[in-house]
């Protein structure tokens, strides 16, 4: 149940329209995987739990680096040389002690992926590459889950919802290119996105608003602009066709 406590932490939000105790309470039985707890991942998990998602697993085998910390703000210089995953829970749980917090360093893969996501009611993509996207887009479109894709670079970035069968899976309309070793970009673009994929959640658990279901939202930072296109299945897909 919603303490005294958790009341008091999420009174400005319980305030709002159609959330009242009981929609705090869903929030706090939902379970979300975190793929990637670097610059959209700091974003994403810092306001689920400040939202009160009652669990997040994190999910990344990566270990902090100095040139991490100009986006990936959940991470700080002195915890370079540690996984990501044990330098985000500690921030997190000092953050909302309230929540619950699963840590998983493994790299995702096709033999592993079923079993993280066994209990996950929703899963965020924040990765950089585009394989293990695809791993978890196969996974989320088997096990029916709902996926929030989210990609930012140099100034750019975008975000859908995905839920086949309602929806094309991320193999229709974002095609799968070799990882770069390295890229451009202004922490603050991962910052915007990482806020937009977070919300997208809240507004999916919640029920209050509407979601980018069928819609790909494209951020240009370099002239403050924001686009919206429809997105179909692709019917020669060899994922969800």
């Amino acid at each position: 149940m919603i303490s005294t406590k958790e009341l008091q932490r999420y009174e400005k939000q319980l305030s709002l329209k159609n959330w009242d105790k009981q929609t705090q309470q869903v929030l706090k039985e939902k379970h979300v995987f975190i793929a990637g707890i670097g610059g959209l991942g700091s974003v994403v998990a810092y306001y689920l739990a400040g939202a009160g998602i009652g669990t997040l697993t994190l999910c990344d085998s990566d270990k902090v680096e100095l040139s991490n910390l100009n986006r990936q703000i959940i991470h700080q210089e002195n915890k370079i040389g540690q996984y990501k995953t044990n330098s985000a829970s500690e921030k997190l749980h000092m953050f909302n002690p309230n929540i619950s917090i699963n840590r998983i360093t493994d790299t995702i893969s096709n033999k592993n992926i079923k079993i993280f996501l066994s209990q996950i009611d929703l899963v965020i993509d924040c990765l950089d590459n585009y394989s293990t996207r695809y791993v978890i887009n196969n996974a989320c479109h088997n096990m029916n889950l709902p996926l929030i894709h989210g990609g930012a670079e140099e100034f750019n970035g975008q975000i859908t919802f995905i839920q086949t069968p309602k929806t094309p899976c991320l193999a229709c309309f974002l095609p799968k290119r070799d990882k770069k070793k390295s890229f451009s970009i202004v922490g603050a673009t991962a910052g915007i996105i990482g806020s937009l994929q977070a919300l997208e959640a809240i507004k999916y658990f919640t029920g209050i608003g509407s979601i980018l279901t069928n819609k790909l939202l494209f951020w240009d930072g370099q002239i403050t602009s924001l686009k919206q296109i429809t997105i179909k299945k692709n019917p020669h897909c060899k994922i969800c066709s």
